[in-house]
């Protein structure tokens, strides 16, 4: 099955996007290829200028830093881009800057290098307390970041960014580290951001982390790891405003798409909720979790989630809430619809029980709310359970809508198809029959449907311009 899916995977990579060859590294080779983006760059620079090798063995960790570190000096006088041209470059981490565009070429791999050595660390997320992986209190800074930077881009013609993981799966799997492990990209305190149209291999953990951002926008991203390996999340925005998330393709072995808002005491002290968030057009492979999960970390609040036009295959769960006592604050106002699921063990899933916390000094008091949670027009063939949607013993969930969705169960379904405790809701023709706690409901004797906001949120509305290389 893991050989099947790869094998689509592979050829779904190479057909994916027009194919533009370079002949060499020569600015005329780059000459008609054209990308969209947020804004273009007066200044444009190649890696090799700065001393890049691409032979997949020598180290570019110093090229990149000090690309980045001149081409900063140009930000504000039009901005610069660099270009990464088909090779493979093995780099160590490095931080973007502002008003950059990094553009990774087709037939191009960054190769994240596993010497630790060229991986600075840094302190734990202010929200986290500590690092997500529960071992010690620093964490190995990501193979791409920046923080408070403004207009950053990266993108490419179907570049590749490749994790090469598997040495730090099997080294956090024997317990070796006391330091959280990388993640791929991951930006702090930044605005506007454009990541879009690059293919994301085997991150460390998880792939793509814009964390307290505003106005992100990640498009057209193709994501592949080893469905056994846990902590691969696709694209998680943490703590952002105005995100738009589409046309991706994601295989993981851990949710496709995370939305999170900081860990128990110290995300409810921080303060700052995910909200304005649009997912569409994603398609999803992740049989051990979430197509898209919200939490477990929410102790910001999670808000004003709209996900519409989701194909999940092979997959644990749709959408997924988890949070727990401790977590305080909110997920509510959520709103998902025309899903197509083939081959599910839950359609819905809610945990009221995800009891991972960062240490002891979280407050058993502090109860979330989930409200306002709704669901519409979706399908699911080879469903082994309908729904499993535990809420909190004297903190229900409430608010909880399902319309017109039709499942169809497995040749081994689960003999207890909807397993509902300490939730409040309603639904209307949606088979198999649900629970109790969810009974039918007609409007004035018609048929109700579940809400779906027909605004926009205000990222949806930007236009990208048309640059060139």
């Amino acid at each position: 099955m893991i050989r099947l899916v790869f094998g689509i995977l592979v050829l779904f990579a190479i057909f994916r996007f027009p194919t533009i060859e370079s002949r060499s590294h020569h600015p005329s080779a780059y000459s008609g290829i054209e990308f969209p983006a947020l804004n273009c760059r007066k200044h444009k620079a190649v890696i090799t200028d700065f001393g890049g090798v691409g032979d997949g063995k020598t180290s570019n960790t110093k090229a990149f830093r000090t690309a980045l570190s001149k081409l900063s000096d140009l930000a504000s006088d039009g901005g610069a881009q660099l270009l990464v041209p088909p090779g493979k470059w093995l780099t160590g981490s490095f931080n973007l800057t502002s008003h950059f565009t990094l553009f990774i070429q087709k037939g191009a791999t960054i190769l994240a290098s596993q010497d630790e050595s060229e991986w600075p660390v840094v302190p734990p997320l202010p929200s986290y307390g500590k690092g997500r992986d529960g071992t010690g209190t620093g964490r190995f800074n990501s193979l791409i970041s920046g923080t408070n930077l403004t207009d950053v881009v990266i993108t490419g013609n179907n570049g590749t960014i490749n994790g090469q993981g598997q040495y730090w799966w099997d080294k956090f799997k024997k317990k070796q580290f006391n330091l959280t492990r990388p993640y791929m990209i991951e930006l702090l305190f930044s605005q506007n951001i454009q990541i879009s149209n690059i293919t994301l291999v085997d991150s460390p953990s998880w792939h793509i982390h814009p964390v307290y951002c505003n106005n992100v926008i990640v498009k057209s991203i193709t994501i592949i790891a080893p469905v056994d390996v846990p902590n691969t999340d696709g694209i998680n925005p943490d703590s952002c405003t105005n995100t738009l998330i589409e046309d991706c393709y994601i295989v993981s072995g851990d949710d496709c798409i995370a939305v999170k808002s900081g860990w128990d005491q110290y995300g409810i002290k921080f303060g700052m909720p995910t909200q304005q968030l649009s997912i569409r057009r994603l398609t999803c492979i992740s049989p051990k979790s979430a197509g898209v999960a919200l939490g477990s970390e929410m102790s910001g609040g999670i808000k004003d989630v709209r996900i519409e036009d989701v194909t999940l295959i092979n997959t644990e769960s749709s959408v997924r809430i988890k949070t727990a006592a401790g977590r305080g604050a909110y997920v509510k106002d959520i709103y998902a619809r025309r899903f197509t699921m083939k081959t599910m063990k839950y359609v819905f899933w809610m945990s009221g029980n995800y009891n991972q916390h960062p240490d002891e000094g979280y407050d058993p008091k502090a109860l979330p709310e989930v409200s306002n949670i709704n669901f519409s027009d979706m399908t699911a063939e080879n469903v082994t359970m309908s729904a499993s949607l535990a809420g909190i013993d004297k903190d229900p969930f409430t608010g909880i809508c399902i319309s017109n969705v039709n499942i169809t169960l497995s040749a081994k379904p689960k003999e207890v198809q909807w397993n509902c405790t300490d939730v409040a809701g309603v639904t209307s023709r949606v088979k198999p029959e649900p629970c109790s706690l969810l009974p039918e409901k007609k409007t004035e004797g018609k048929n109700m449907d579940c809400m779906f906001p027909s605004d926009l949120i205000p990222i949806e509305s930007v236009v990208l311009k048309k640059c060139s290389l």
